[in-house]
């Protein structure tokens, strides 16, 4: 029964990392109209991991037993996040069962111990088994921090070839997790603190909201350092900063399918990116901006433009969106 178990499993597989992949692909279109600032990846577990699992716990019924065959993990900035994250998921996707949260584990405030949340759901798509069902996936939710802490630990303590790790390893490893709540309470405060002094950082502020809508279109990573130098610009062409965000959002809805086209043709995944090298803002969040301001307000986005930016940039982007400057 155990070799067809895993026989299943290696033949199903493909079809479960496609159920991992699109599920991750929906919590990350929705994260970004959310403007929930968070990195979305997927896994389907390893053969060998599956094995692993089955036999050294001991499960009678290792298909059904075993629920993170696909895996999504959502990383967040920083704690206040994670209860937003766990709401998105939940309205998004159908639910099974009850959400593992030992953020507040009645019981356990005198432990030092990793702070757990996971969902599981049906994944998005049409992805079915052999016996006709929908595959589950584990949603896992983190912050930054606790992912670090989580990775690094798993490798020390449950990576690790012979004897068990020493106790006092053990203790050493969660008494890191005190730091790691200080820290993302620290960013919360942070993060929060800048919100209510938008003028402080507008670049900051505009590049932020850019990303999310950026992502609803490529899960390309951008360069961030060349994101801020040209952002540092753009904010100088927006005469009505504290309305541009709304102003910003209803234009890429307007004009959705002109932005698919100008992405397909010159973005990330286009010859004209990947074997010519050129069109590079075109892969950049702040493409959206320059597209924006290219149709409302070009002189004045090109007067800004010419004084600080190589203006062959800029005709690069007016080429890719149709227009002349």
């Amino acid at each position: 029964m155990t070799d067809k178990v895993f026989a299943r499993y290696r033949n199903e597989r493909p079809r479960i990392k496609v159920a991992a992949k699109l599920t991750a692909a929906h919590l990350r279109r929705r994260a970004a109209r959310a403007r929930i600032n968070c990195e979305i990846s997927y896994r389907a577990k390893k053969v060998s991991s599956f094995v692993t699992k089955a036999q050294h716990k001991g499960y009678v019924d290792p298909w059904n037993e075993i629920t993170d065959k696909a895996g999504v993990r959502v990383v967040v900035q920083h704690e206040g996040l994670l209860g937003p994250m766990l709401q998105l998921v939940q309205e998004s996707l159908t639910v099974v069962g009850e959400p593992e949260d030992d953020r507040l584990l009645a019981g356990a405030e005198d432990r030092l111990q990793y702070p757990r949340l996971h969902v599981q759901v049906m994944a998005s798509g049409d992805q079915v088994s052999d016996n006709g069902d929908p595959y589950e996936c584990e949603v896992q939710i983190r912050t930054e921090a606790i992912d670090l802490w989580a990775r690094m630990s798993h490798k020390l303590m449950y990576k690790a070839e012979g004897p068990a790790v020493p106790s006092n390893v053990r203790r050493s490893l969660y008494r890191l997790i005190a730091l790691i709540e200080l820290y993302d309470l620290e960013v919360r405060r942070g993060v929060e603190a800048m919100a209510l002094h938008p003028d402080v950082a507008r670049s900051n502020h505009l590049l932020d909201e850019v990303e999310h809508l950026f992502r609803t279109f490529t899960e390309h990573e951008p360069r961030r350092d060349l994101s801020e130098e040209v952002v540092d610009v753009l904010v100088k062409a927006i005469p009505d900063f504290s309305t541009y965000s709304e102003r910003l959002s209803r234009f890429i809805e307007e004009r959705r399918s002109d932005l698919e086209r100008a992405y397909k043709d010159y973005g990330p995944e286009s010859d004209h990116f990947l074997r010519h090298g050129r069109y590079i803002l075109a892969s950049q969040p702040e493409s959206l901006i320059i597209f924006e301001r290219l149709s409302s307000s070009k002189l004045l986005l090109h007067g800004h433009w010419i004084d600080e930016l190589p203006e062959s940039m800029l005709n690069d982007m007016a080429d890719a969106w149709g227009v002349s400057l």
